[in-house]
């Protein structure tokens, strides 16, 4: 399947109003994938196992393969003649609208796959229900992605309760690693403006009925990982709006570095 020319009649249906709230939607959902895919990216060559550094390689490429369908169906959304390259790598730090959790640093191992689990169930769960949505091109890219999210959150919920559950010194760091990231994962399910207007119009899920599921997954895996969850933890949020921390700059500048030092530049 293109996904990048199926939805094209029916784009042109659109009123500019919702074409603006989709694109808004995707670039969204884009910036995430390709923020964090670039974070896993950052462990080849470094994971403490070759098995496991492979897998998180595989897990960035899944990544990078869904960023590259949703920013060809926004720059379509757009219609302003921008690739997804435009998208990807000329565009500010304050324009990416990725939750603060995917932009933090990778940290030891135990960071990481804790930061990825609490990413994956809300993407799973998202990603299930948009295959849903009565956009065919946000359908699509969703049932695509689908099966490669249900491995990353198999993948993320054993390390939790292998790391949890094993050692003095593992159970340790992956505790230590929920204590510092609970605090992102309530933007995760904080709706933006555009969201709920989406919402509201049932193009994607009110997040209200993904959180449920998302606190189920997470309660089970911890209690087999005999982990304490952080109780009454201020919740971070911005990023879905544009007020990032400073990583993301950090970030940016290593990702986009080749594209802004040389334009247009195709290998």
């Amino acid at each position: 399947m293109d996904l990048h020319h199926t939805p094209t009649a029916a784009v042109q249906t659109y009123s500019p109003e919702l074409r603006a709230l989709l694109f808004g939607y995707t670039l969204q959902l884009a910036d995430t994938s390709l923020i964090l895919g670039h974070r896993l990216s950052e462990w080849c060559g470094h994971g403490p196992i070759l098995e496991q550094d492979l897998a998180m390689a595989n897990i960035a490429l899944d990544l990078i393969g869904e960023t590259r369908s949703l920013y060809q169906y926004a720059a379509e959304l757009e219609g302003k003649g921008h690739s997804e390259d435009d998208l990807a790598y000329l565009r500010e730090a304050v324009d990416y609208k990725n939750p603060l959790l995917v932009e933090l640093p990778n940290g030891d191992f135990g960071d990481t796959v804790m930061r990825q689990f609490l990413f994956d169930g809300f993407h799973l769960f998202l990603l299930k229900e948009l295959q849903n949505s009565p956009d065919p091109g946000l359908a699509a890219i969703a049932a695509k992605s689908f099966k490669e999210a249900s491995y990353h959150l198999k993948w993320s919920s054993e390390w939790i309760i292998r790391l949890g559950d094993g050692t003095e010194e593992s159970k340790r760091r992956i505790q230590k690693a929920l204590a510092n990231l609970w605090r992102y994962s309530g933007e995760l399910y904080t709706m933006t403006q555009t969201e709920q207007q989406l919402a509201q119009s049932e193009f994607i899920p009110d997040y209200a009925t993904l959180q449920p599921q998302w606190d189920a997954h997470v309660a089970r895996v911890f209690a087999e990982a005999t982990l304490e969850v952080p109780q009454n933890v201020f919740m971070q949020q911005g990023g879905k709006t544009g007020r990032h921390t400073e990583h993301l700059g950090y970030l940016l500048t290593e990702l986009q570095y080749l594209q802004r030092a040389y334009p247009g530049l195709e290998w």
